[in-house]
């Protein structure tokens, strides 16, 4: 997409800091890290969500993201993989990519949160609902 920051990122039209690239993912650090390494992994072919990802590219991008993965946990105490779909669930630049966010003990980020409670009759019907689109 030609607007796409990440698409100029992975065309090189925009310098980034690049850890690791192949044939067709890029992993570079991001602009705003929540910690030290934090790294986003982009397929090169455009696609706004995680859903619009072809095969291909979404079995290219999870091999990326297991590679760099494994490369953050000899680095740190633990690690956080994030991915966002739409501005709803915080996405905030429209091409798919996951967060890999190293941690340690005392960092001070935090996920935890209360968690609604659903009815066991809410609970049947969204199972229900799911597995008819998955038809």
């Amino acid at each position: 997409m030609a607007d796409c920051i990440f698409c100029k990122i992975a065309k090189r039209e925009i310098p980034s800091d690049v850890v690791y690239e192949d044939e067709s993912t890029l992993a570079f650090l991001d602009i705003s890290p929540a910690s030290l390494g934090h790294t986003l992994v982009i397929p090169k072919a455009h696609a706004e969500t995680l859903e619009k990802l072809n095969e291909k590219d979404l079995k290219s991008l999870i091999i990326t993201v297991q590679k760099i993965s494994k490369a953050i946990s000899k680095i740190s105490e633990g690690y956080n993989v994030l991915q966002n779909n739409k501005e709803v669930a915080g996405q905030i630049v429209h091409h798919a990519h996951f967060h890999i966010i190293p941690r340690k003990h005392g960092d001070g980020i935090h996920f935890n949160r209360p968690n609604p409670k659903f009815s066991e009759k809410e609970t049947r019907q969204i199972i229900e609902r799911i597995k008819t689109l998955l038809k």
